[in-house]
């Protein structure tokens, strides 16, 4: 693969650059430092809430175009590049539809916080790894901050137990698995490919310019835009799909693999 014309690497989070332990590589800060000298631009897109997943990249935060909530929230330092919220009516509909689904939990995402009415011991402690600020409310319908996106939680499986009951909305809605655990509802237009689309063409960045990595269903329209994309070993294989090419796991540093072949 011919890589000379790379000025910008873009990476999923979860089950992609972060290990299982929800952990990035030593190796890839290293290989950060050698991209920006390169001039290599690069953009971590997630479902994560931003202060998440600044909290991961600290180190190189300011040197970083970040994608958040989905592709809801688009930050570079305090810039705010593009928000795509989702409206009142469209909250309270999908807060109605989810509190038929047994074991749900539903995180309302907004730019500076997250809102939960679930108290659960487990369910809070598993989202303070994922949501470095949130807030517990009685009622998240009387919750009066703009929402990007509206995340729902089940410990067994988003697919089997969320999807089914949450699918309808799509159409008007952007409905997403996101993970194993994790349905996202948003804005139409809030997912990672549209606020890619919108990065590319304010720093005039052409699809043989561009390197992708992901590996879940909320990646798919990012890795359509780039010919030069790349699905984990890990990967859903609808991912394994539309990738035009495949690396190693998230636990065998598959990221990174392919960066040093970049530098």
């Amino acid at each position: 693969m011919d890589f000379s014309k790379i000025k910008m690497v873009v990476s999923d989070m979860d089950g992609t650059l972060l290990n299982s332990n929800h952990e990035v590589s030593s190796r890839f800060f290293e290989l950060f430092e050698a991209l920006k000298k390169k001039n290599i631009a690069f953009v971590a897109a997630s479902g994560r809430q931003y202060h998440s997943m600044v909290d991961k990249l600290d180190s190189i935060k300011d040197d970083i175009i970040v994608i958040a909530e989905n592709g809801a929230l688009v930050k570079h330092r305090e810039e705010v590049l593009l928000t795509t919220p989702i409206t009142k009516a469209e909250v309270n509909k999908v807060l109605s539809t989810v509190q038929n689904i047994e074991n749900a939990h539903p995180v309302l995402c907004c730019g500076n916080t997250a809102f939960v009415s679930d108290q659960s011991e487990a369910f809070i402690s598993l989202l303070q790894e994922y949501y470095s600020e949130f807030e517990i409310v009685q009622d998240q319908t009387l919750v009066d901050e703009q929402v990007l996106k509206i995340a729902i939680y089940h410990f067994e499986s988003s697919e089997r137990y969320i999807y089914p009951s949450v699918k309808h909305l799509e159409g008007d809605m952007k409905v997403k698995v996101s993970g194993a655990n994790w349905v996202d509802v948003s804005d139409i237009n809030a997912h990672k490919g549209h606020a890619l689309k919108k990065v590319m063409e304010r720093y005039q960045v052409q699809p043989d310019e561009i390197m992708v990595f992901g590996d879940y269903n909320n990646d798919l329209e990012m890795l359509e835009l780039s010919d030069y994309s790349f699905a984990m070993a890990n990967a859903h294989p609808n991912v394994l799909q539309v990738a035009k090419y495949k690396t190693a796991s998230n636990n065998d540093f598959g990221v990174e693999k392919v960066l040093e072949q970049l530098i």
